[in-house]
């Protein structure tokens, strides 16, 4: 019997077989010739036939059965795309990169555009990304030229391992009807529903360089093929987050992990007012598939007021999509009791929504900790400029409480800052806060889910949740 936990597994394509090998084992598995028959290869491992050279001047040619891209300076990202357009596909490939210093990607369904960039034209749409960096976000999705990050890894963590430097590593991509799904060494990594670009050409990339010492560096890529007919999705492994951009939607996959829509586009199901039985009769609309609370002069809940889920949650993963006017204020509140003798907006721990340009609020507090997608006046959220999208532009934003009371704000995908509730350094910050005065502040063990009136029009989608154990 093979002992299958000490051999490693290195995956051989061809154009007739595939050849599952067992380094250091001497059997091997050869796929029927009814599998193969369904791939084509993109690649013949000898000419570039098929592909053109786009936007850059970085050199591709072929070598020892593999293109290899290598960057130069003073060059935009350049692209090998191939000549034939493709809607629906499974991609699979090996691919090599001799430095983490570098970068490139796979581009799927992508498009050219001959006028941009001073006329030298600019390749834009979905990338797979190969970032060996630091951050090791290999296998996320990057909208090349035009939304940037759409499945970074901090929305899994497990999978930032996964590709290595200085060896050839199997990708595999799947684009079928709006989802994208990657995997690296047959590791998942990224599951995207968008809903744009059904089809396009594929691209290789060779990153621009910004200091001339990263001049020269390599990427390879070999065994490229691709299968478009009698497609069927691979399973992915429970627990891997969703980037769902099909507003108010939800998929089977997402269903099954028990995730549950708190707002269907249509009615105000599942919600009332803030200290009332019924959902507010003025001050919010449902319109476009959005939550929207109206305009009534920027003041706090003096119109129709703040609304919460019927329901209360605990340990939980909140996902929702925002859309600020100019000058816009809310927020999304969580824990939310309803038992504080307040008035204005409810009590409760709050994820801030926010215009920090126009909005005085960003400026108090203190170190920023009433800006956007911070924890209100306790914690400043640490989020990069370029993963901010324009006001009037929808934003996502995510909250995650673990069962250990560990919590986490995102920020369209990326994690931008955690604390635990009940800690020391959280009651320090309570202690320091405008709710040092109501008795264990944020460590009810359950509340609603709260959206904020602050007389501002501000709009909200795609809310969903799953509660975590």
């Amino acid at each position: 019997m093979i002992n299958y936990k000490s051999c490693l597994w290195a995956v051989l394509f061809s154009s007739a077989t595939m050849v599952a090998g067992l380094t250091g084992c001497s059997q091997k598995v050869e796929q029927s010739s009814a599998d193969t028959d369904d791939w084509t290869n993109l690649f013949d491992g000898k000419t570039l036939d098929g592909w053109k050279r786009v936007a850059g001047e970085a050199p591709y040619e072929v070598q020892d059965g593999a293109i290899v891209g290598t960057t130069i300076a003073n060059t935009p990202n350049t692209f090998l795309v191939t000549e034939q357009e493709y809607g629906d596909f499974v991609l699979e490939l090996e691919a090599m990169m001799d430095s983490n210093e570098s970068n490139s990607g796979i581009q799927t369904r992508s498009h050219f555009d001959p006028e941009a960039n001073n006329g030298k034209g600019r390749v834009y749409g979905r990338q797979v990304e190969f970032d060996p960096s630091e951050r090791d976000w290999s296998g996320g999705i990057y909208d090349e030229a035009r939304r940037g990050w759409q499945y970074p890894l901090t929305l899994n963590p497990q999978a930032q391992e996964a590709f290595k430097v200085g060896t050839y590593n199997k990708i595999r991509i799947e684009c079928i009807g709006n989802t994208t799904k990657t995997w690296i060494n047959e590791v998942p990594v990224a599951y995207i529903v968008d809903t744009i670009d059904a089809s396009g050409f594929i691209g290789l990339q060779v990153h621009s360089v910004g200091k001339a010492e990263h001049a020269g560096k390599k990427v390879y890529f070999r065994n490229i093929r691709i299968k478009t007919t009698d497609l069927e999705p691979t399973p992915f492994p429970e627990g891997v987050y969703v980037v769902n951009n099909e507003p108010n939607a939800l998929t089977p996959y997402e269903q099954e992990n028990g995730w549950k829509l708190l707002f269907d586009g249509k009615s105000t199901d599942g919600w009332v007012g803030a200290h009332k039985k019924n959902f507010p009769e003025r001050g919010w609309e449902v319109a476009a598939g959005a939550l929207t609370v109206l305009p009534s002069g920027g003041a706090e809940s003096t119109n129709g007021g703040d609304i919460v889920t019927t329901q209360k949650y605990s340990a939980f993963d909140l996902s929702f999509d925002y859309r600020l006017t100019p000058g816009a204020n809310s927020g999304v509140k969580y824990f939310v009791t309803l038992s504080e003798q307040n008035t204005g907006s409810a009590i409760g721990l709050e994820y801030q929504v926010l215009d920090d340009e126009r909005h005085p609020d960003a400026k108090m507090g203190r170190d920023g900790n009433r800006t956007l997608a911070s924890l209100y006046d306790l914690m400043t959220a640490d989020k990069p400029n370029r993963f901010l999208r324009p006001i009037g532009e929808w934003n996502k934003g995510r909250i995650v409480v673990h069962p250990d009371n560990k919590v986490e704000h995102f920020l369209n995908g990326i994690k931008v800052l955690e604390y635990v509730r009940g800690s020391e350094e959280f009651r320090n910050l309570v202690a320091n806060s405008k709710y040092k005065n109501w008795e264990n502040f944020g460590e009810a063990s359950e509340g609603h889910i709260l959206l904020q009136d602050h007389g501002d029009r501000v709009s909200f989608r795609s809310i969903k949740i799953k509660e975590l154990k």
